[in-house]
């Protein structure tokens, strides 16, 4: 364990911190201060932000971590542990809901999951039974769809897992023009998404005053008949609060997602040598500074591979009890990347600390448990074989048809398939073109929602919650009352009615219509039934975007 002094950041000085025998202390870099301030300059600079030795307890993770391992070899208190974890799953407990966040399980009881033997095939299908059964309990079968889209790969940080950091100088760079960006909203919206993440680098050839203009952009995209993005979803650098209430004021962003990538401080100094992203602190604050600036449907994540991936959920769970103990707003969704091959990106070829399948397919069902409302996203880093098994541990949202390339779409490339290049650097004579990541699961939008369809899933692009209000205390007052399913499922078959309508080929049309002519009696309520029905008709007869 490391002996360290974190550093206290009350404002808007970016706090680089230096070891010295084995001690961390904290300076000012003037150099990453000038770099920020490339992207995102704050301009209130007397608010005061939290020491973030009160979010992330490294000690206090190893102590748990180390001192549940023998309750781990207990079969009954596991037991216990995941009935704790159905009951907080169905709110029964003295405590009123008052945001989408509930903690399932506290941490002592997440490190015991996280030091069960995944060779232990007895508990661990009880443990992927349980977090099954608490996915069915809140979001039924629905699966819900987006894609990312990458506005530039020109950035200045130098992350040593990532193909698009500046040091790479084999990989093409790259960013849209307002032409070439509506020619991808359109592509995308050919596909039948409806749902997108929008992500660029850092650098200042690409600013966020272009950024807020894509985004614009991109809500005047319409394609088709009835082609449109209905939520806009951005993982973007780390912003100021004032930039924060500059993206609020747009009123088009739906959840704001940035990843600590690891929750580890050494590891995370390692893996950052340099750029404005190599501060721990600043990073870590990035989602308090959203707070503070209104912005409360946020999204954390941690890429599993660069450190112990125990230690990383742990982490991933303080800041997000944080987040709700101080602003009462949890994060929305938590993401779970694993890392994967990445041109010229020496920990991307060879992750310091894999993730086994059986380690990966544990730590997602453990996430359940602990944050049972919390939406957990996969990407199509992983393959298809294991993203069916991860259905069934907890995953309730996942890109389709992704390309981690710039302009990709409107190509029709294949980018972001790296394996010509995970060999290194010396194999490339010339820049290439590449994505941020080797995509794992290359299939089509139509392949995929064929394949849930067939796995008894109800794919979704349903965003009527968010634009009807149904949102932290009011969604919870449902989800108590077990109406989510005349809520929810009624308005993910209206998404899917659509797409099999407008997108889908014959064989996806044939087997959605029997999903939902199947789904529809699953409904409780006669009344949600009839509704549905009309609203069915309704789509039949051309209209679209209908939602309860």
């Amino acid at each position: 364990m490391s002996r360290y002094s974190w550093p206290t950041t009350t404002s808007n000085v970016h706090v680089h911190s230096v070891k010295s025998d084995g001690i961390f202390s904290s300076i000012v870099t003037n150099v990453q201060q000038k770099n920020f301030k490339h992207w995102s300059v704050e301009l209130e600079t007397e608010v005061k932000l939290p020491d973030i030795s009160s979010i992330i307890n490294e000690p206090l993770i190893i102590k748990y971590l180390d001192e549940t391992k023998k309750a781990a070899q207990d079969p009954q208190r596991v037991r216990q542990i995941l009935q704790t974890a159905r009951e907080h799953a169905l709110l029964q407990h003295d405590k009123p809901a008052t945001s989408e966040y509930v903690q399932g399980l506290t941490l002592e009881e997440t490190a015991t999951l996280l030091n069960v033997d995944e060779e232990n095939e007895e508990l661990m299908n009880e443990l992927f039974s349980t977090a099954l059964g608490i996915k069915y309990q809140i979001y039924g079968n629905r699966i819900v769809l987006f894609a990312p889209l990458y506005l530039a790969s020109y950035c200045v940080n130098t992350c040593t897992y990532c193909a698009f950091r500046s040091a790479n100088k084999t990989i093409e760079r790259n960013m849209l023009t307002t032409e070439e960006l509506i020619e991808e909203v359109q592509a995308l919206e050919r596909q039948g998404h409806k749902r997108i993440l929008v992500l660029t680098g850092e650098h200042p050839k690409y600013t966020y005053d272009h950024f807020l203009e894509a985004l614009k952009t991109i809500k005047t995209v319409h394609t088709g008949y009835c082609g449109e993005i209905r939520r806009i979803n951005v993982e973007i650098p780390a912003l100021s609060i004032s930039d924060f209430k500059r993206l609020k004021a747009l009123d088009c962003v739906g959840t704001y997602t940035l990843f600590q990538e690891t929750y580890h401080y050494d590891t995370f100094k390692r893996v950052h040598p340099g750029g404005p992203k190599s501060d721990y602190a600043h990073r870590l604050l990035t989602m308090d500074r959203a707070q503070i600036a209104g912005i409360d449907d946020v999204g954390i994540g941690a890429l599993f591979g660069l450190y112990d991936y125990k230690f990383e959920v742990m982490g991933l769970l303080m800041h997000a009890n944080h987040l709700e103990r101080t602003y009462r707003a949890g994060p929305h969704t938590i993401s779970i990347p694993r890392m994967k091959p990445a041109l010229n990106a020496p920990d991307a070829l060879n992750p310091p600390s894999p993730v086994s399948d059986k380690q990966f397919k544990k730590l997602v069902a453990v996430i359940r448990c602990a944050v049972p409302y919390t939406g957990m996203i996969l990407s199509t880093r992983e393959s298809p074989e294991m993203r069916r098994e991860l259905l069934n541990m907890g995953v309730s949202q996942m890109s389709a048809g992704s390309k981690t390339d710039v302009g990709a779409y409107h190509r029709g490339d294949s980018a972001g398939d790296t394996k010509d290049f995970v060999k290194g650097p010396e194999t490339a004579t010339k820049k290439e073109r590449a994505g941020q990541f080797e995509l794992s699961d290359e299939r089509s939008v139509n392949e995929i929602v064929y394949d849930l369809l067939k796995m008894g899933y109800v794919p979704s692009w349903c965003t009527a919650c968010y634009r009807k209000g149904r949102t932290g205390e009011a969604f919870m007052k449902i989800a108590k009352k077990g109406d989510i399913q005349n809520f929810c499922h009624p308005n993910s078959l209206l998404t899917l009615n659509e797409y099999l309508k407008d997108y889908a080929d014959e064989k996806t049309r044939k087997l959605g219509e029997e999903v939902i002519k199947r789904e529809k009696e699953t409904l409780t309520s006669e009344r949600a039934k009839a509704a549905l029905e009309r609203k069915m008709k309704q789509i039949d007869e051309g209209k679209r975007d209908l939602h309860f």
